[in-house]
């Protein structure tokens, strides 16, 4: 969602979320939750991959470094992939900018590739449902590409097919801050919606066989996108407006109006409740975004500085409980066949009690306890997102590879 200086992340454990067992999973959960196909539809990972030196097959510690995706805790909490994000921090609305932003997420596009190529053993690229099943059976993880924000797009709707080309097939218009292409939720209401490059994007996306992501885009432009798709959309990580009233939830009336067009909600595990965003907190995370420069002296204040600021002011007390409380409120509103995960990993999502991905048998096993079936649980864990992806696919107009 963003890098780590614009949004802090969530408490410190005491030790590594990798190395805890939860009383709330039992063996049966835990064997349910293996056999089904999990993904995440929204997996900021790929933020730290940029300069080469973070190694994705090497186990990491929430607690440490504050990241919560990497092969070993994908591997410990059964999520078999998601959508790496190519994502560019909005910026300015000029032909420089265009440029800066689209070498920035042509750069990122590169990293994600030889990312998966450097760990092509344990993981690959996905652009179908049908790979995704395949790299499943193949005992390796998947990688799909999305783009948050189209900034990096300017003017020039044809770089959708080079980013295709790339891997591409998930794309949002905006973050969060007002475009070229949508109004933000969180930014001015210049176009009461989305631009007219904006439905001209829709337009796009739907002939290339992209799905159309609508997180981060204003009401109005979730609205528009709705009504000008010719295909279901999703929101890749976003919640319930009833169970935290903030301008990235959406109300039930959207909620059901998305899924009456087939659509699917991924829950996202922030904006849950309130959060701090002090100077203090955004210095500490400045502070963890280096981690890997920092002196074993350096890193022991670190932790010491952190964990006084969680005493005196704790960044959140959204847990588990409530994470679980705005997933089964989708369920409730939206209908099984409609809701997924899209928790925001490395992008300012977990709760506490679900710090990491290695967390995740807890939700099937609360899914379980509620009376959900396990075919219907995985329906949201994986089961919606390739259903949605092969009609889009299904339905464009089936440009070249």
């Amino acid at each position: 969602m963003r890098l780590l200086a614009f949004l802090a992340l969530p408490l410190v454990l005491a030790v590594p979320a990798a190395a805890q067992t939860d009383a709330d999973v039992t063996a049966g959960d835990r064997l349910a939750h293996e056999q089904m196909l999990v993904l995440d539809t929204h997996l900021d990972i790929p933020a730290r991959w940029d300069d080469g030196e973070w190694d994705f097959g090497a186990l990491h510690r929430y607690e440490w470094d504050l990241s919560q995706v990497d092969l070993p805790r994908m591997e410990q909490g059964g999520l078999d992939g998601g959508f790496m994000v190519i994502y560019t921090p909005q910026g300015d609305l000029t032909p420089e900018g265009y440029r800066e932003a689209r070498d920035a997420a042509l750069a990122r596009a590169v990293a994600i590739h030889r990312v998966i190529a450097e760990n092509d053993d344990r993981m690959g690229l996905a652009l179908t449902a049908d790979d995704a099943e395949r790299l499943h059976r193949e005992g390796r993880r998947i990688a799909f590409i999305s783009m948050e924000n189209g900034w990096p797009l300017g003017e020039d709707l044809s770089l959708l097919s080079t980013f295709r080309r790339l891997g591409l097939r998930m794309a949002g218009p905006v973050h969060s801050r007002t475009n070229q292409l949508a109004d933000s939720t969180t930014g001015e209401a210049r176009w009461n919606g989305l631009s007219p490059l904006g439905e001209q994007w829709v337009a796009e996306m739907n002939r290339l066989g992209l799905v159309i992501d609508g997180s981060h885009s204003s009401d109005a432009a979730l609205d528009d996108m709705l009504e000008l798709s010719r295909v279901p959309i999703v929101l890749s990580h976003s919640g319930p407006k009833a169970i935290f009233d903030h301008p990235r939830n959406l109300d039930d009336g959207r909620m059901r109006r998305l899924a009456e067009a087939g659509g699917v909600m991924f829950i996202n595990s922030i904006f849950l409740s309130p959060y701090d965003t002090s100077p203090e907190r955004d210095a500490i995370n400045d502070r963890h975004g280096n981690w890997a420069e920092l002196d074993a002296d350096e890193r022991r204040r670190l932790l010491r500085d952190r964990a006084a600021l969680d005493a005196q002011r704790p960044y959140t007390s959204a847990d588990f409980d409530l994470f679980m409380r705005s997933l089964l409120h989708a369920v409730a509103v939206m209908g099984v066949d409609h809701v997924g995960l899209g928790a925001d990993w490395d992008g300012g999502g977990g709760v506490i009690g679900m710090e990491d991905v290695s967390r995740l048998p807890r939700i099937t096993a609360r899914l379980r306890r509620e009376g959900l079936s396990d075919a219907d649980i995985a329906k949201i864990m994986g089961g919606n997102l390739l259903r949605v992806l092969r009609q889009v696919q299904g339905a464009a107009e089936r440009p070249a590879s």
